[in-house]
């Protein structure tokens, strides 16, 4: 099969022919019809993710059809389905716990097994699979394997967002996206934060009620003016100090920060205001993936007509232009997500 494969970090990757992968007892192998570009992705691809390593397939954000299954597995060859991208074993305290994006034994595709930057892709720990809705187009299901679901955990499994809050998001990319989209959904008045005017337009024209760039100033006492007071619940989602003390020090007393995007390499530890938490009696939340038993409560949404995750979508590309849109990481990218659905260019 064709597949895209880590040969050096921060350089192209290498469109080489592989073997099939072989299925799991307790999987399915899949063909695999759409796959994301996450920030994720460009963590491993940077060198800055400590388990992925030169040989890599990446691509966890992916949907597809099951073209071969094990023993033990549930599945049937022609089920279409969706993927977290945390797969938890099932067994353990956390999982028995309803708490799988938690389990000490998740296997993870993309990130120290082989991805689905490739035509097929080994799922193991097939549980955890949903079928994937017939009114769902593969393109538009690929992000609900990370950046949809772990929005949606974020806001609701998480924050425990009310209808008529103020939501702050900083970051328009995909995870600010999807939680400015089910923001919305949820009733909230949602403010959004990048440097890009091209994204922050882009936002304003799905629903929020006010964009502001960071270059222009100090975004959190903005926000308290906006809001009277503060945001209720602010999303952090790219993962580095200066976007953490923002989302920080937005907050009304009493409010919620959700760290959603991922501090690795050099932003793995970083200073913050613990003394607005202190002052403000403020909660901090991490948050990584959703728990596979609450998709049903994301799919029924969508499938009902009471959000539509399609304006997330900006470009479907080749399995050849991966290398582009992961260097397009390292500044400021253009509005929307792009998502693999050409695995023979």
């Amino acid at each position: 099969m064709r597949a895209a494969v880590l040969r050096e970090y921060g350089r192209d990757l290498s469109i080489e022919d592989v073997a099939t992968p072989q299925c799991p007892k307790d999987g399915v192998v899949l063909r695999v019809l759409a796959c994301g570009v996450c920030r994720s992705d460009w963590h491993g691809w940077s060198g800055e993710h400590p388990r992925v390593k030169p040989g890599q397939i990446g691509g966890h954000e992916y949907c597809g059809e099951v073209v071969e299954a094990g023993a033990l597995s549930a599945w049937r060859v022609g089920d279409r389905l969706v993927a977290p991208f945390i797969l938890a074993c099932g067994t353990c305290p956390s999982c028995q716990s309803g708490a799988q994006n938690t389990c000490p034994n998740q296997r993870l595709p993309g990130f120290v097994e082989p991805g689905a930057f490739a035509e097929y892709v080994a799922v193991p720990f097939d549980h955890n699979l949903s079928r994937l809705p017939d009114t769902l187009s593969p393109t538009v299901a690929a992000g609900l394997g990370c950046r949809v679901t772990t929005a949606w955990h974020a806001l609701t499994g998480r924050a425990a967002l009310q209808a008529g809050e103020w939501l702050a998001i900083h970051g328009t990319g995909g995870i600010g996206l999807s939680a400015l989209i089910l923001g919305r959904v949820l009733g909230a008045r949602v403010i959004v934060v990048d440097v890009v005017d091209e994204k922050l337009t882009h936002a304003t024209g799905l629903g929020a009620e006010a964009a502001l760039n960071a270059r222009d100033g100090d975004v959190a006492a903005r926000i308290r003016e906006i809001t009277g007071g503060g945001a209720h619940v602010s999303i952090e989602a790219l993962g580095i100090a200066e976007t953490t003390n923002a989302s920080i020090e937005c907050l009304r007393p009493l409010g919620r920060h959700v760290q959603v995007g991922m501090p690795i390499g050099h932003t793995a530890r970083m200073e913050v205001n613990m003394n607005a938490v202190y002052m403000g009696n403020l909660a901090l939340f991490g948050t990584r993936g959703m728990p596979s038993w609450r998709y049903p409560s994301l799919l029924s949404l969508i499938t009902g007509g009471r959000v539509d995750m399609s304006p997330l979508i900006a470009r479907e590309i080749a399995l050849s232009d991966v290398s582009r849109e992961l260097a397009a990481f390292n500044g400021p990218t253009p509005p929307g997500v792009s998502v693999v659905t050409d695995f023979l260019n």
